[in-house]
């Protein structure tokens, strides 16, 4: 019986190592990705659609073990800072040794990629170059006031185009599409710096100003032809309200509880952004479909922490 106890402990240790949340913000990302190929439209008039919906399977797999390994890679390489300032997460509290969240970590990049060489060898590069990138921002780019936030930004934009990449013809034709999560998420980087002692009023400015920047490109989609801008506006709508409210709450009080507020905000509405761009590349019923994860991400916030 402590047996089964000792490993049940271990096993919600590992998931905590993987924040599940935000694993389910990443497969928002490949079905906006999906849709933005055009995939999803192909599918609908083709008489097998298993032809199409296979790919998108495995890259859902793919960003599982991707997203899943690199947040536990980040614990690995804070487990003497969390030591000092998270001494509950699962490494500084002895639950986990950093040897296992190494082999844990390294098992699900490996997955990762895999995974995506069963789509192709484009999007077998694409998470091979998303595992190293975020490899590098766990170990170094996270350090950098300015490299961290484009960083991480580039590893979310990637995670968008490996979406994408069921088609790898289209992906010439809407690779700017990642500037949208890159500038998004550089832009709740950039606040997390204040999460644990608060930050300067300046810096949550700049993130706001980065929120900001988003919508106006999501607006901006709608002069694309293949783009339905007036059912991606319902979705425009929900992202804005969710994300500028506690925003401008942390530029008026950039207090590490506000922050915090924020981000929490700002990383569970990564799948508001995705479900924007679903609706607008692939219709209304498809942006919902995408935006369904959100209450599936935000329960399992409760459960597991999210930064």
């Amino acid at each position: 019986m402590n047996t089964a106890i000792l490993s049940s402990h271990r096993s919600w240790a590992y998931l905590q190592l993987m924040r599940p949340a935000n694993i389910v913000t990443a497969w928002a990302d490949i079905m906006a990705g999906f849709a933005a190929s055009g995939c999803f439209v192909l599918s609908n008039q083709a008489i097998d659609s298993e032809v199409s919906f296979v790919p998108l399977a495995w890259l859902l797999l793919a960003t599982t073990g991707l997203y899943g390994g690199g947040i536990v890679f980040n614990d690995v390489f804070d487990a003497e800072l969390d030591a000092q300032e998270r001494p509950e997460r699962p490494i500084p509290s002895g639950r986990v040794s950093r040897t296992e969240a190494t082999l844990l970590g390294s098992l699900l990049l490996i997955v990762g990629v895999m995974a995506a060489t069963q789509v192709s060898w484009l999007s077998a590069s694409l998470a091979t170059s998303i595992a190293l990138a975020a490899l590098f921002y766990d170990a170094f780019g996270k350090h950098h006031p300015i490299l961290g936030p484009i960083n991480m930004g580039i590893c979310r934009g990637g995670n968008l185009l490996l979406g994408a990449s069921v088609l790898p013809a289209i992906l010439g034709q809407c690779w700017f599409l990642a500037v949208i999560p890159i500038v998004y998420i550089a832009a709740i980087t950039v606040l997390s710096r204040g999460e644990v002692h608060g930050a300067k009023q300046s810096i949550a400015v700049i993130a706001l100003l980065l929120v900001i920047a988003v919508i106006v490109g999501l607006l901006g989609l709608g002069l694309l032809t293949q783009y339905e801008a007036l059912a991606a506006l319902p979705f425009i709508s929900v992202f804005a309200i969710r994300v500028l409210l506690p925003f401008i709450k942390a530029v008026r009080q950039p207090t590490p509880e506000q922050i915090r507020i924020a981000i929490r905000a700002g990383v569970l509405s990564l799948i508001v952004l995705d479900s924007t761009l679903a609706a607008g590349f692939a219709g209304l019923p498809y942006g919902l479909l995408v935006l369904s994860l959100l209450p599936i991400s935000t329960v399992l916030a409760q459960i597991f922490a999210v930064t």
